[in-house]
């Protein structure tokens, strides 16, 4: 635009001087002039990574420009909109659900589509970011770490930053800015919480570290006792394998004496007892025999001198 308002000037101006000084080579001049200035003004050059939005005293048309050099009407202005990935990081105070607060710092990769570059300029403008991002990860990030207490803020930070890139998701949706990632950076407590948090894991740490010297304690006296059982158990059953043995030792003893026994009063007869006492007699008569009659005999000797 400003190398068509310097062409029109030149012309008139062109014009002006040759009427006065009535030559006309400067009028010419003045055209050939203007006509390189209005060359200039219709080249339109669009970096890469940007979109050019097409502006018409202030009316936004309806198509855009790629990364190129373009031949635009010199009346129109080409507005760069920049569709590359960009990053912002930000700090912001939060509270908690407990009312603790907690500074967060909270970094956002977005990207504006090219077919609504000029759908965005057009309803937002050239500064989006302040305009409606800004804002938005402010709100998303505050209401998704209220519904946290802290303590949960410490140990559940990646479910809130899934929380939050969802809402802020469905927010950048309605203005076609897409999220091409988002991350929590840092969370920053007072010096008060952290020391309280910090007094709280190491009584944690205390008590679980009693907890398995006391389990630990457990498990070696019910070791112990188990040993002292089955030692027990052992002596025990020696004791009764012992007695067991000795009570069938008797008992196979008195059965094979009563066998034998057995064996000895079935095969006596009379021929073998009259044998056997004819065997063991030495010699000698008894010196008393009681006779069928009654009669005694003292003296074994007189009773052969007798039946002499």
């Amino acid at each position: 635009m400003l190398l068509l308002i310097l062409a029109v000037i030149v012309l008139i101006g062109g014009i002006i001087a040759a009427k006065v000084t009535k030559k006309g080579f400067i009028g010419i001049l003045a055209a050939v002039l203007c006509v390189v200035f209005i060359a200039f003004a219709a080249v339109r050059s669009v970096p890469a990574g940007h979109t050019g939005v097409v502006t018409s005293f202030g009316k936004v048309e309806n198509y855009t420009l790629d990364s190129g050099a373009h031949i635009v009407e010199p009346w129109k202005q080409v507005v760069l909109m920049d569709n590359r990935v960009q990053k912002r990081s930000v700090i912001l105070p939060c509270f908690s659900k407990d009312i603790q607060e907690v500074n967060i710092t909270y970094t956002v990769n977005y990207q504006i589509s090219k077919s609504d570059a000029m759908t965005l300029y057009s309803t937002v403008g050239v500064n989006y970011y302040d305009t409606v991002i800004a804002p938005n990860i402010a709100e998303s990030v505050k209401v998704a770490t209220a519904r946290y207490t802290a303590e949960d803020l410490v140990g559940m930070r990646d479910s809130l930053a899934v929380e939050v890139e969802t809402i802020l998701r469905e927010k950048m949706r309605d203005y076609n800015i897409e999220l091409v990632g988002t991350s929590i950076e840092n969370m920053d407590f007072t010096d008060v919480f952290t020391n309280a948090v910090e007094a709280k894991q190491v009584a944690q740490q205390n008590k679980l570290r009693a907890q398995t010297e006391a389990e630990q304690k457990v498990i070696e006296a019910n070791a112990d006792a188990e040993i002292k059982k089955v030692d027990a158990d052992a002596r025990a059953y020696e004791v009764r394998a012992n007695a067991d043995a000795k009570a069938y030792e008797l008992l196979a003893k008195a059965n094979a004496e009563a066998e034998a026994n057995l064996k000895i009063a079935e095969s006596l007869t009379d021929p073998l007892i009259d044998y056997t006492y004819a065997n063991a007699w030495n010699g000698e008569l008894p010196r008393i025999i009681s006779g069928d009659g009654g009669a005694v005999i003292v003296n074994a000797g007189d009773l052969i001198r007798s039946e002499e």
